[in-house]
């Protein structure tokens, strides 16, 4: 892939906006529903996948591969765009301690210039329900960027440079624009220069996600993934200032359902007022009618059902996490490519088989 095209794709990768302990084995026939969603993963180019289910308080993992091993559920893939509801979730954790408000001005250090509309501020809501106003990437992100790893230059100065010349695309709340630009910021006003620290403590840690994490560690390392892109090995994402988007975010598939779970059942979870927040409606784009949490998007599978869900997208991953909250259903899809013109969706497998689960 030539430059220009690949630093083109930056934009819709690290997600796209659309309409406890290792799961086992379930004894209902997941695996046999699971089996054909592994198998048009791979026919759509991914050179392995994995997918979890819960169904009926049970969960269950599978994986396939074209060669080699097939990943299971302790394979560590990049997580992309969903590591913003973890960042949501931490915003929730600081309303509910009182630390702030979701009507709350988004600040930053001095010499962090903050842009605002012409009439009001940008607010934290704003940010978590992508409606802001704040383009998708800052305006300097890929001056000198690594076409294959293109956030890994960024610094808090590039940041502090950046802004002063970002526009923003419409008035702060009237509107939806997916913004990787917008939840950075939401990292950085949670945490200024501790966002992943932050995110350790306040969401990860309480929620037992010990592979769920910024940081590649060598056990981790040692069970990762590759990444591909157009069939070609790329390199992870690195990110250490706008990380709150979810950018270089890690995860496993047991991990994910352990989070899946909480969001089914939050109040088993010792963040059930933060996970309550985050999914109830705060925002409605008035031209297309997209209903938001903070973090989390609501769509409507073909029976009319609401569910909620995000995906995520780096160079060399997709996935996406979608959950039917009152059938107790979610799906879990993730594979090792990233499709970077758009034609191949792999969130598509993540939908139907939820619709397929919580429909019997």
């Amino acid at each position: 892939m030539n430059r220009r095209r690949l630093m083109g794709t930056v934009a819709a990768a690290a997600g796209t906006a659309l309409i406890p302990g290792r799961a086992t084995a379930a004894g209902d026939g997941l695996a046999a529903r699971v089996r054909p969603y592994l198998d048009r993963a791979l026919a759509a180019g991914a050179p392995s996948a994995v997918f979890g289910v819960i169904r009926d308080g049970r969960r269950h993992v599978a994986g396939a591969a074209k060669d080699g091993p097939a990943p299971d559920g302790r394979t560590v893939f990049q997580l992309g765009s969903i590591g913003k509801t973890f960042t949501a979730t931490a915003l929730a954790r600081a309303v509910g301690a009182g630390r702030v408000r979701l009507d709350t001005p988004l600040t930053l250090p001095p010499g962090f210039t903050v842009p605002r509309g012409k009439t009001r501020h940008i607010t934290l809501r704003d940010l978590a329900t992508h409606s802001s106003g704040l383009p998708r990437l800052p305006a300097n992100l890929l001056d000198d960027a690594d076409p294959y790893n293109p956030y890994a230059h960024y610094t808090l100065k590039d940041l502090a440079a950046g802004l002063p010349r970002t526009a923003l695309v419409h008035e702060p709340g009237s509107a939806y624009a997916y913004s990787n630009l917008g939840f950075g910021l939401l990292g950085q006003a949670l945490a200024f220069d501790g966002v992943d620290l932050m995110l350790r403590r306040r969401v990860t840690a309480p929620l037992r996600l010990p592979d769920t994490t910024t940081t590649l560690r060598p056990d981790m390392a040692s069970r990762k993934a590759v990444g591909h892109m157009e069939g070609e090995a790329v390199p992870d994402w690195r990110d250490r200032v706008l990380s709150g988007a979810g950018t270089s975010m890690y995860s496993t598939a047991d991990d994910m359902l352990r989070y899946l779970s909480a969001q089914l059942r939050p109040e088993r979870s010792p963040l059930r007022e933060a996970i309550e927040l985050t999914q109830r409606h705060h925002f409605t784009d008035p031209g297309t009618g997209l209903r938001l949490g903070l973090g989390w998007h609501f769509g409507t599978l073909s029976d009319g059902r609401t569910v909620t869900w995000h995906n995520g997208g780096t160079y060399g991953f997709s996935t996406c996490a979608v959950f039917h909250r009152k059938s107790g259903t979610a799906a879990l899809m993730m594979v090792n490519t990233f499709s970077g013109d758009g034609a191949t969706s792999f969130d598509a497998l993540a939908f139907d088989l939820l619709a397929e689960l919580a429909g019997s």
